[in-house]
């Protein structure tokens, strides 16, 4: 119980907020575009959202919903792309998490105490690949399909064997939030918080099932990268992608913006509590303002291990399984960790 309040206490939160009417367009307001447009990126004017979700389907990490005034602020337009990477990586000579020697000694701070080091031949540089099972399995054991591969890093996504030859124009993956942060610097942006990517997701429309509307396919049309088919072994590739797609293979949401649903979870720079909106709720403010989210994180599935909320789901996303192709879906993603499923996009600050 002590331990309990403890978390509580040292994991305060900026803000809170109460429930407003939903509406269907979100809050108009003044902000002029600045002027000097970086490169491929959107301005986002500030206004008024329902930042998550207190319907009944919503996870119970969703919400409840809260009503939060967003500051405006630039974001890419797209994922951030093995090309934009590659050169990032050729200016500094940066080396990503995953390419690293692994520390035993850095790494069982994040496991439970008396956790057994592993044999030598596994900790080696490395990540998570996602690997279908040849039939049916139960999904409560994500393990079933995901594995620890070493060699698979950024320029490997899928181990040794692979490479990213003629994928400039697709999202860089197996990266951690410690290289999507370095990269964010070198740009001379930053990561976004959880609300500004689900502010921007919307894409200027507020209280509805998905980015485009309330229809997943309307007209039978996709309108992102996610899994069809059986899960997870069988994709019947009817959006026309059986894992990743190049940026830009979709149509953009309302303001401009590519794949904010779909292809590749993405990186924020909030830490991950599962009950964030709720803490929102009880500072007794009436609404939050461009929240940063928590002090420190906390997964009670993974309690050693700091995380950082990703965001939009994925090509493995499936309405057998996560169904997270949402604005409002959230998971917790360690932040030592790359998958061949999550990637990022940055933003920037008006001035």
């Amino acid at each position: 119980m002590k331990l309990n309040y403890l978390i509580l206490a040292i994991a305060f939160v900026f803000c809170s907020c109460q429930d407003k009417k939903n509406t269907d367009t979100l809050a108009d307001n003044t902000d002029a575009v600045p002027a000097n447009k970086p490169k491929g990126m959107v301005w986002i004017k500030g206004g008024e959202f329902m930042l998550g979700n207190s319907s009944t389907d919503a996870a119970n990490t969703e919400g409840p919903a809260v009503l939060t005034k967003m500051d405006g602020f630039w974001i890419d337009e797209t994922e951030v792309t093995n090309d934009q990477f590659e050169a990032f990586v050729k200016a500094t000579g940066y080396k990503t998490v995953a390419e690293r020697e692994i520390d035993w000694e850095e790494m069982k701070k994040q496991l439970p105490p008396g956790t057994p080091k592993p044999h030598d031949s596994i900790l080696v540089p490395g990540s998570l690949v996602f690997l279908p099972p040849s039939g049916p399995v139960p999904l409560n054991d994500y393990s079933l399909w995901w594995a620890w591969m070493p060699g698979a890093n950024w320029r490997h996504p899928q181990g040794p064997d692979s490479d990213i030859k003629g994928k400039g124009n697709y999202p860089v993956v197996q990266v951690a939030y410690e290289d999507a942060q370095a990269y964010a610097k070198w740009a001379g942006k930053r990561l976004p918080t959880e609300a500004e990517w689900e502010y921007a997701a919307q894409g200027g429309k507020d209280n509805q099932n998905f980015a485009w509307g309330n229809e997943l396919t309307p007209a039978g049309v996709y309108q992102a990268n996610f899994f069809q088919g059986d899960f997870p072994y069988h994709n019947t590739d009817a959006d026309g992608f059986d894992r990743l797609a190049p940026v830009k293979s979709f149509q953009p949401n309302g303001y401009g913006l590519y794949d904010m649903i779909g292809n590749v979870w993405e990186l924020t720079d909030d830490r991950y509590r599962p009950d964030t909106y709720k803490m929102y709720k009880t500072s007794g403010m009436r609404e939050c303002h461009s929240p940063k989210g928590p002090e420190v994180s906390y997964d009670p599935n993974d309690p050693y291990s700091p995380k950082r909320v990703i965001k939009g789901g994925s090509f493995l996303c499936s309405e057998q399984y996560c169904s997270s192709y949402r604005p409002d879906a959230r998971m917790a993603n360690s932040e030592d960790s790359g998958q061949e499923h999550v990637g990022f996009r940055c933003v920037k600050d008006k001035n």
